[in-house]
């Protein structure tokens, strides 16, 4: 029986004598099994270490490697054990210097393996293969944003990514940075004409509410060109959402590895069920939907109301697009390799053991995916910043509220006028961001505001109806509350900068979010009629009240600052981001 290679392995520890002499004891043992060992540090470590073994010493080779002189480290330190404690990030300095003696040792050495520490984040035997992925997301800025996020973030490790979209939404998206430029193809699908869907309707804020499942049969026609587009580019992954449940066979017969990203957070996600409930079935009842579903072991209020139930319940029926939005995403999520999920487990750990547990799969946090207020400011840039902040400036720390309810809400005429008259009757300094529908397509009427309301709160509020910088204005410390609709998004960015929730939901997956924010403790919802989710001008101007001001809120706004050590840590939320690009080199079919 042929004799195992006997292998050379460089052993690379971190600069601390807690951490070398393990390295050291391990080398030493394998050493023993007759395995050449480099064993690498810097000349006075290496000086220091206890003697080797005779019978080992033809084996392990010690690799004094100079470590650089960096400014604040002392001379001759060398390891954590010659310097305070606070001088240990200058030595770490000293060690990512060893980066280039490392790799000339390691090219002219080829040694079989390396076995290193936590510290050198630089070095690598060998680089994962640069793998093009493409992002396919629903036809719903909602979901394009997030998307787009997660590509530039794939694309800032080398990857190449084609994002898939419609003519009209890739043309809408923000700039991609120039260094991503290379890295990042836009690729236009041309959206099919479909009956009853307005031209130039490409997503779903270009349309009323009861027209996206025409949206629907359109998006269904991409079929035969994303079918032609992965044929012909031969993508590694394709990450896609939860609408296109014709893509599985397709990805299969190609060979591309799928994920479904989804969107919402894993609570959310939740609510509709184990893959395996009944192929699909529906809850039977409403009442099912006002409890905490069987499935979920742990407490938690994260139910509908009963006038959110009755829409929820539309999830569940087939709708003119022929399939129902549950049926979508159970069938665009069988076969995948992982659901990745817009959330942390900071705050949805036990929601997202949960999850991979009714779908027995692997189920990945990305993070918050938050953007900085500086890439946020878009097109319009500084000059309508400059307007905005001029205001802004101009009122007390923590006392203004921003109103924003996203681009696919539609309140109600009623909804609007109540909402308005809240805002006066409350005396608080307000900023609405109010962007008037411009585009006739979505067939809505243009919500009026109350007649005389903008002379009456002239001065205490500002109603914006052009695009606004919405994460640089909760940045600023005059915004103390935000009034919001309570999508996953807009509460993300808003908890960021610790800024307490007056929640206000109006569409179906948004519900769930604003009791999972209550649980919380960071926001109150504004009360509302159960039958029918109407609410009151009184309603809007007491929680109001609660929240921004009254000493009963305290907690609110308490609570809403300590997150921003989950939501407003970038670091921590790019992690997440790191491991899933870690999962999709692993997992890559070479």
């Amino acid at each position: 029986m042929a004799e195992p290679k006997k292998l050379h392995i460089a052993m690379f520890p971190w600069l601390a004598f807690g951490h070398i002499i393990p390295f050291l004891e391990l080398s030493k043992l394998i050493a023993q099994k007759g395995h050449r060992i480099s064993f690498i540090s810097t000349p006075r470590n290496i000086d220091r270490l206890p003697s080797i073994p005779p019978h080992l010493t033809s084996l392990i080779t010690l690799v004094k490697l100079p470590l650089p002189r960096v400014e604040n480290l002392p001379e001759n330190a060398e390891a954590t054990m010659d310097v305070p404690h606070h001088i240990v990030p200058y030595l770490k300095l000293a060690h990512d210097g060893l980066e280039e003696p490392l790799s000339h040792f390691l090219e002219s050495s080829a040694p079989d393996w390396i076995i290193h520490d936590f510290a050198p984040h630089w070095n690598s035997m060998a680089e994962p293969k640069k793998l093009h992925i493409a992002m396919f997301p629903w036809l719903a800025f909602g979901h394009i944003i997030p998307f787009l996020e997660l590509s530039k973030l794939i694309a800032q490790k080398g990857h190449r990514i084609s994002f898939i979209s419609t003519p009209r939404n890739i043309d809408r998206l923000p700039s991609i940075p120039p260094h991503l430029n290379p890295l990042i193809t836009l690729v236009k699908l041309p959206l099919p004409r479909v009956e009853n869907l307005p031209e130039n309707a490409e997503a779903t804020m270009d349309v009323a509410h009861h027209i996206i499942p025409n949206l629907k049969i359109a998006h269904d026609g991409l079929e035969q060109p994303l079918s032609h587009f992965l044929e012909s580019s031969a993508p590694d992954w394709i990450i896609h959402d939860f609408a296109p449940h014709w893509l599985p066979p397709i990805a299969t017969k190609l060979g591309i590895s799928r994920v479904l990203f989804s969107i919402f957070k894993a609570s959310s996600v939740c609510l509709l069920g184990p893959t395996n409930q009944d192929a699909h079935d529906p809850p039977t009842e409403l009442q099912h939907l006002l409890v905490p579903p069987k499935w979920v072991s742990f407490p938690t209020k994260i139910v509908f109301r009963l006038y959110e139930a009755k829409k929820f319940f539309e999830s569940f029926e087939e709708n003119s697009s022929r399939v129902s939005d549950s049926f979508r995403f159970m069938t665009a999520l069988s076969g995948t390799k992982a659901l990745a999920v817009k959330t942390c487990m900071e705050i949805e750990n036990e929601w997202v053991k949960l999850l991979g547990e009714l779908h027995d799969i692997p189920v990945i946090p990305v993070g918050l995916l938050p953007t900085s207020a500086q890439e946020s400011s878009g097109s319009e840039g500084n000059s309508t910043w400059n307007s905005i902040v001029e205001w802004l400036d101009k009122q007390e720390k923590g006392s203004v509220v921003y109103i924003a309810l996203g681009s696919e809400v539609r309140p109600s005429q009623e909804d609007f006028t109540e909402l308005a008259l809240g805002l006066e009757q409350s005396g608080l300094p307000f900023f609405w961001a109010l962007r008037k529908q411009s585009d006739s397509a979505s067939g809505d009427s243009v919500q009026l505001l109350p007649e005389g309301f903008e002379e009456r709160v002239k001065g205490r509020g500002v109603v914006w109806t052009s695009w606004a910088p919405q994460l640089r204005i909760l940045a600023h410390e005059s915004v103390g509350g935000f009034l919001t609709h309570c999508g996953w998004s807009s509460v993300a960015e808003a908890l960021q900068f610790g800024r307490a929730l007056i929640m206000l939901p109006f569409l179906v997956d948004q519900g769930p979010i604003a009791r999972f924010l209550g649980e919380k403790l960071v926001g109150v919802e504004v009360p509302r009629n159960e039958e029918d989710g109407s609410f009151t001008r009184d309603s809007i101007a007491e929680t109001l009240a609660l929240v921004m001001k009254e000493e009963e809120g305290k907690t609110y706004r308490d609570k809403a600052k300590e997150m921003t050590t989950i939501f407003g840590d970038t670091d921590l939320q790019y992690r997440y981001v790191d491991k899933f690009i870690e999962f999709l080199e692993r997992h890559a079919k070479m």
